[in-house]
C-alpha cells in the first residue's frame, strides 16, 4: 500500500512519519516537488489508490498531501471522496471502488426508461409549450436535495433531448419533438452551418473588440442582425434588433436574392433613416451574406462586429427575436412571397408588443423616447 503523509498520534496504526507499520518512510513534500517526481498521468484510480485515500482521510491528511503521495492532483482526491463518502461522512475503499466500477458500466441505465410517471410529466409540460430546459429547472425546484428519491424525480435537459432524438434512450412519445420551438426531428451540430468563407473575415472586427457599453445595453444604437431563411435556403429576410429597446427592422430582399451586395444595399437603405446616435454599431454572424461589410461601415459610419465562428448565441437579442418572427415566417415556406408592406406590418406588430424586459413598454415607445430626447441617448 502506498504510504501516506501522516498527522496522527502514536496510538494510530499509521506511523507519525506518515507511513504504515513496516512501510518505507514517506518523502517530504519538498522531495515530491523535485525533478525526479513522476509526471501526472490521466488514469483511473486503482484499488490501492483508494486504500491510500481511505487511510489519509482517517488520519486527517489534507487532499493535497494524499494527492501528492498517490501522484494525483488534490482535485482528483476531493472529487473521489465527495462522490463516494457515506451518509455518516466515512470513506471506505472497497465500497468506493465497487461504486466506481458500477458507474463505468456501459450502456448505462436510462432514468426515463424506468420511470413512466416522469415521462408522462415531461410530455404534459412539453404539450403546453415548455422547453426541456424549463422542465429540468422546475423538476430541480420540486425535488431538491441529494436523496435517492429526489434524484429519481428530476432529470437534466440533456436527458430529455436524448430521449427525443436517440432511439432506446427513453419512453417519451415519438412525435414529441414537434413541440420544440424548432420542431427538428434530429439534432443539428453547431458546427454544421456551412455558411461563410474561411478567410472572408480575417481582417474584420470581432465581438471581443466590441466596447463594454454594448454588452450592458446602457447606450442605445447598437444593433444585432442575421437572416431568416426560407424553404431550401432559397429565400430570406434580413432582421435587425436594437439591443436596448428591442426595436426590430426587417430587410426586404427581393427576387430571392440574399447575396452580399443585396443584403448590404438593403441594410444601408433602412438604417440610413435612423439618426447617427441610433446606429453606433452592428453585430452579425459570420455568414457569407455580409461579405460586403466594408461598404456597410463606410456608408453608415458604424463599425460591424462579427461573432466567433459557429457562436450565434453571442447575438442573443437577435436570436430571440428571430424565434418570435417565426410565428409569421414559418420554416419551410417561401419567404419571397412577403412584400415590403408585409414586412413593415409584421415589424410594426412586433414592435407594438409589450416586453417584460422594458417594464412592459413596447419597443416603439422606447425608441420614441430616445428620438424625442437625443441628449439622453
Amino acid at each position: 500500500m502506498v504510504a501516506i503523509l501522516g498527522c496522527c498520534d502514536s496510538t494510530n496504526p499509521v506511523r507519525r512519519d506518515g507511513g504504515l507499520p513496516g512501510s518505507v518512510p514517506a518523502p517530504s513534500p519538498g522531495a515530491l516537488r523535485a525533478e525526479d517526481q513522476l509526471p501526472r498521468q490521466r488514469r483511473s484510480l486503482t484499488s490501492e489508490d483508494r486504500s491510500a485515500i481511505a487511510v489519509g482521510v482517517t488520519c486527517g491528511c489534507s487532499y493535497a498531501q494524499i494527492g501528492a503521495m498517490i501522484g494525483r492532483d488534490k482535485s482528483v482526491v476531493c472529487r473521489e471522496v465527495t462522490r463516494n463518502r457515506g451518509p455518516d461522512g466515512s470513506y471506505w475503499a472497497p465500497v468506493a471502488h465497487r461504486a466506481a466500477h458500477e458507474r463505468r458500466r456501459r450502456p448505462k441505465p436510462v432514468k426515463l426508461a424506468a420511470n413512466p410517471g416522469l415521462c408522462r410529466r415531461i410530455e404534459v409540460a412539453m404539450d403546453e409549450g415548455w422547453s426541456p430546459g424549463l422542465i429540468a429547472a422546475m423538476l430541480r425546484h420540486e425535488h431538491p436535495g441529494t436523496s435517492a428519491a429526489a434524484r429519481m424525480g428530476r432529470v437534466s435537459h440533456e436527458t430529455i433531448y436524448q430521449a427525443l432524438y436517440v432511439q432506446t434512450r427513453g419512453n417519451l412519445r415519438a412525435d414529441l419533438h414537434r413541440q420544440l420551438s424548432l420542431k427538428r426531428s434530429a439534432r443539428k451540430s453547431r458546427g454544421s452551418t456551412g455558411r461563410g468563407g474561411s478567410h472572408t473575415y480575417d481582417h474584420a472586427l470581432t465581438i471581443s473588440q466590441r466596447p463594454a457599453q454594448v454588452a450592458d445595453r446602457a447606450v442605445p444604437g447598437h444593433w444585432e442582425g442575421d437572416l431568416i431563411l426560407g424553404r431550401g435556403n432559397r429565400s430570406a429576410i434580413g432582421t435587425l434588433v436594437e439591443r436596448s429597446t428591442r426595436f426590430v427592422i426587417l430587410l426586404h430582399l427581393p427576387g430571392r436574392r440574399h447575396d452580399a451586395p443585396s443584403v448590404a444595399q438593403a441594410m444601408i437603405t433602412e438604417m440610413s433613416k435612423l439618426p447617427a446616435h441610433l446606429r453606433r454599431s452592428i453585430t452579425w454572424d459570420r455568414g457569407s451574406e455580409l461579405a460586403d461589410y466594408v461598404d456597410i461601415q463606410l456608408n453608415l459610419q458604424a463599425p460591424v462586429y462579427f461573432c466567433d465562428p459557429h457562436s450565434p448565441w453571442q447575438r442573443g437579442s437577435n436570436e430571440n427575436t428571430n424565434r418570435l418572427l417565426r410565428f409569421w415566417f414559418e420554416k419551410g415556406t417561401d419567404l419571397s412571397t412577403h412584400t415590403p408592406d408585409d414586412l413593415a406590418r409584421i415589424a410594426a406588430t412586433l414592435n407594438a408588443r409589450p416586453r417584460p424586459t422594458l417594464d412592459l413598454k413596447t419597443p416603439t415607445q422606447a425608441l420614441h423616447e430616445l428620438l424625442a430626447n437625443p441628449p439622453a441617448a
